[in-house]
């Protein structure tokens, strides 16, 4: 059961797949499956461990990069990536740069996690708090409708 546990949590912290992976992952192909309600709750933990991190670390990591022979290529694009969307999301979002961040976030679509947001976040100059807020949101909103999906998925295969 413990593994289960571990690998649903360690799932839900890898770029591009989250909790959108994990949540299933946990209740339909971890050996023993978990309730989906549990793998929600450690799925939700697990995503928003490297929030912080993502916030105050990954942009200066991009442009300590940005110069590098063999990498500076790539983290340029990813900083300029980031600086045009953030950009144009908050020219169309306007005062709703946060509902934004939330709906971003929320949607469970692949690129748009809480590590996608949160670095927009992060490369907008956005407020720690406000952002990791929005994130968390985002986050919940996200798992309720993959763990929505999930359950559906558990009652189908019975």
């Amino acid at each position: 059961m413990f593994l289960s546990y571990f690998l649903t949590f360690l799932i839900s912290m890898v770029p591009l797949i989250e909790l959108r992976g994990a949540i299933p992952y946990g209740t339909l192909v971890a050996d023993p499956a978990l309730p989906v309600l549990n793998a929600y709750i450690v799925s939700i933990i697990g995503n928003m461990l490297p929030v912080p991190f993502i916030f105050l670390f990954a942009r200066k990591i991009l442009v300590w990069g940005s110069d590098k022979k063999h990498i500076g290529r790539f983290f340029s694009w990813c900083l300029k990536k980031g600086h045009n969307g953030g950009e144009k999301l908050k020219k169309n979002a306007g005062r709703g740069l946060y509902i934004a961040l939330i709906i971003f976030v929320g949607i469970p679509l692949p690129g748009t996690g809480a590590w996608t947001g949160t670095l927009a976040a992060s490369i907008l100059d956005m407020d720690f708090k406000k952002s990791t807020a929005a994130v968390m949101l985002g986050v919940l909103l996200a798992g309720i409708i993959i763990g929505l999906l999930s359950l559906l998925g558990v009652n189908l295969l019975k």
